[in-house]
């Protein structure tokens, strides 16, 4: 029996289900159909980990580019000898019934409206790091996963290493006693992007849609496909791109603590003259009271710090320091180190594959309906994405500000306050109610 036919068998006998109950009938032959909105190069990894689970089965690829869409036709074809449907206005495959959820490698700027766009269509989703573009975006995010009670991912994958649970478990055991300072580190290798002109929008982009909730601007190359992250008005910088993670993880580490009191973010672009907005070299403090968060973010040529080992031309992790000792994590694993001697205690590898194990747990939760069975469920994201962009509101007013988590304001700074949100263009207005 067909998946739409055995729906309507099911109703027309006159069977009323509950959401969940129905998503686990058919469940049991049926896989859960996934269209992956966002087709560059995010997005086509998408393509490839998703058709490595059985479970579900890629129904339709979406892009404002017509070039990224044609290819990821092309490969999903490949990939599972099926050809998906291709849409180039994501609301198209929001509407589309044969569509159980959707998984959106976006820009940054697009990660809020989107989600809601597709909660109120009745698809669960999976977004991609930052949860937000803004705080006041991840709020909205958060009650539009609860109001239509939709499965909502970030993609944090780290949440899904056994390797990092593991560790992160050891140190709410006590390993290196109290925790005091976690410390994040974006040691990623960025070189210049240069200068370039604007000019006309290529054929094939829908520059419109592609700018979406964003101001309009004339076309340029820079502020398309992977540079657009060194522009405020669709990125945040490395803090809010590979630095994400690491922040991610340096908040779980401290016990999945929610926002500071106050921060304080320092640097500058250096080095380069070239069209990039965002900062190369940012240091930030968080204030938990009687516990600190530190995050840094290095662009430039550097050393790494502690024990971390070069990978590539980058050194990216955690450190964790508490009263008995402290923990280094990254991606070749953890160490711990005890005592006044410094003693390695403990040291286990890291793994790969983090990816497709963080779909699987979607997956997952899709057939459960419930959230909290998601490794990086919305409220996580949104909660570490805010961190992100506390810091950025520092560094771009040039302050330290007192935050209000309860308020989910700063004290006293109007100027900080507006940068809680932003001005959206009409059609793309991410909404007060959601």
């Amino acid at each position: 029996m067909e998946r739409s036919t055995r729906r309507n068998f099911l109703q027309s006998a006159g069977l009323t289900l509950t959401a969940g109950q129905l998503a686990r009938v058919l469940g049991a032959n049926d896989r859960v159909h996934i269209a992956v909105i966002g087709v560059g190069g995010r997005g086509r990894s998408h393509l490839r980990e998703y058709a490595t689970i059985e479970d579900c089965r890629i129904t339709a690829v979406c892009d404002v580019d017509q070039a990224s869409l044609e290819r990821a036709v092309a490969l999903a074809q490949t990939l599972t000898g099926e050809k998906p449907k291709a849409y180039t206005d994501m609301r198209d495959a929001f509407a589309d019934k044969d569509i159980d959820a959707v998984s959106m490698p976006l820009p940054n700027h697009w990660h809020a409206l989107a989600t809601i766009w597709a909660c109120q269509a009745g698809k669960d989703v999976y977004i991609e790091k930052p949860a937000s573009h803004n705080i006041f975006e991840g709020i909205k995010m958060v009650e539009a996963a609860r109001k239509y009670q939709r499965m909502v991912q970030v993609g944090s994958q780290s949440r899904s290493l056994v390797e990092r649970q593991r560790a992160i478990q050891l140190l709410r055991q006590g390993i290196i006693g109290d925790v005091y300072l976690s410390k994040g580190l974006c040691f990623k290798r960025r070189k210049s992007i240069g200068h370039k002109p604007d000019r006309p929008v290529p054929p094939g982009v829908d520059w419109d849609r592609f700018l979406g909730p964003a101001p309009m601007r004339p076309f340029n190359e820079l502020r398309f496909h992977y540079n657009w992250h060194w522009f405020w008005d669709t990125g945040n910088g490395d803090i809010g791109n590979q630095g994400v993670h690491e922040m991610d993880i340096a908040r779980w580490g401290l016990g999945d603590s929610g926002l500071p009191t106050s921060v304080v973010s320092t640097g500058g672009k250096f080095a380069y003259d070239d069209d990039q907005e965002t900062p190369n070299v940012q240091l930030t403090t968080f204030e938990y009271g009687n516990r600190q968060l530190v995050f840094e973010v290095r662009g430039l040529l550097t050393g790494g710090e502690a024990d971390f080992s070069r990978r590539g031309a980058n050194y990216i992790g955690n450190l964790f320091y508490g009263t008995e000792g402290w923990m280094a994590l990254d991606g070749n694993g953890f160490r711990v180190y005890k005592g006044e001697d410094n003693e390695k205690i403990m040291d286990e590898s890291g793994s790969d594959g983090g990816a497709v194990l963080h779909m699987k747990n979607f997956i997952k939760a899709i057939r459960s309906r419930d959230h909290k069975n998601l490794n990086a469920d919305v409220e996580i994201g949104t909660t570490s994405a805010a961190l992100c962009h506390l810091a950025n509101i520092s560094y771009r007013t040039g302050r330290k500000l007192a935050f209000d988590p309860t308020l989910m304001k700063f004290a006293n700074d109007e100027q900080a306050n507006r940068m809680l949100t932003r001005e959206y263009r009409k059609s793309y207005v991410v909404p007060e109610s959601v």
